[in-house]
């Protein structure tokens, strides 16, 4: 079988509140070529922007994919595809979690401290993965994207109030100065 992969792209990243991030993702029904692109583009993106895990709701591609890379030496990509949670722990714990969509944002945010979760590698092998600490914080929270949540969704009605219009009047600038209508100038 040969596979052929354009050389890789960084993708558009989704914006909070854009509604887009809030629909449920597909599972893969084939493993191909198209696939294995976007798990390289999304990689891209995400060692780019930079990330630690990126899901594919997240580049309006709204099928069960997500890449993650929690290691500090970046070169420890890890793909599940149809991740399916197993299990999780009683026992939870508190990190503070950020999004590549909902940039400069941070909070803490209570998971389960270590799963237990199976999904699919590029070579469409099925395996199962325990995992605690920041490597499960990093799947529940891509996972959720695949469900349509975003992390800011865990916190209060008066902090996700705030974000979005932190996040709406952001997206209000970045769309002004892209129109030329308040460019300045760093001396």
């Amino acid at each position: 079988m040969r596979i052929t992969i354009r050389l890789m792209a960084r993708l558009p990243i989704l914006r909070y509140p854009d509604p887009r991030l809030h629909r449920r993702a597909k599972p893969v029904e084939k493993i191909d070529d198209r696939i294995k692109q976007l798990v390289c583009d999304m990689a891209e993106t995400m060692y780019a922007a930079p990330g630690i895990g990126l899901a594919a709701t997240q580049v309006d591609v709204h099928e069960q994919v997500i890449v993650i890379d929690v290691s500090d030496s970046r070169d420890q990509l890890l793909v599940l595809i149809n991740p399916v949670l197993l299990s999780q722990s009683d026992t939870y714990s508190d990190y503070e979690e950020g999004c590549l969509s909902v940039p400069g944002v941070y909070d803490d945010v209570s998971r389960p401290a270590a799963i237990a979760v199976r999904a699919m590698n590029l070579l469409g092998d099925s395996f199962e993965l325990h995992a605690e600490g920041l490597l499960a914080v990093c799947i529940q929270h891509e996972m959720d994207h695949l469900q349509g949540k975003v992390f800011v969704q865990h916190l209060s009605r008066l902090k996700q109030s705030r974000i979005r219009a932190k996040m709406l009047k952001q997206e209000k600038e970045r769309s002004q100065d892209a129109d030329g209508e308040h460019t300045s100038l760093a001396l």
